[in-house]
């Protein structure tokens, strides 16, 4: 909401940056398949995807709250995709960089492990 984003404690451009992060590959569906898996290995259930809008969606439960997260793939120029990581706790939206770091962390190994065709 609207007094979420005017009490948030970072710029929205920091926060922006730190859910941000560019791969060096074009194939938006190994990406999507990457992000899947990710999310799938971090105990979050898939509730939707399109890889026609280079989305994903998925909740876990931690306690009494519902950690909600939504991944958008996109085209960030002719020999990158750009992954943006929006991740919430319950009502508020979570500015902790180390849990942008750690989903990275987990998709680069996923995209790997893809690339070179290890389940």
């Amino acid at each position: 909401s609207r007094e979420q984003v005017l009490k948030a404690d970072m710029s929205q451009v920091a926060l922006r940056s730190m859910q941000s992060r560019a791969f060096d590959t074009t194939d938006k569906k190994l990406m999507m398949r990457s992000v899947l898996n990710t999310l799938q290995d971090l105990d979050f259930l898939i509730q939707d995807s399109s890889l026609d809008l280079g989305t994903v969606t998925g909740q876990k439960f931690s306690g009494m709250n519902v950690v909600k997260i939504s991944v958008t793939v996109k085209d960030r120029n002719a020999k990158q995709l750009l992954v943006r990581a929006n991740a919430q706790f319950g009502l508020k939206a979570i500015e902790d960089p180390k849990i942008y770091q750690d989903f990275f962390v987990a998709l680069e190994k996923s995209i790997f492990l893809a690339a070179h065709q290890v389940d």
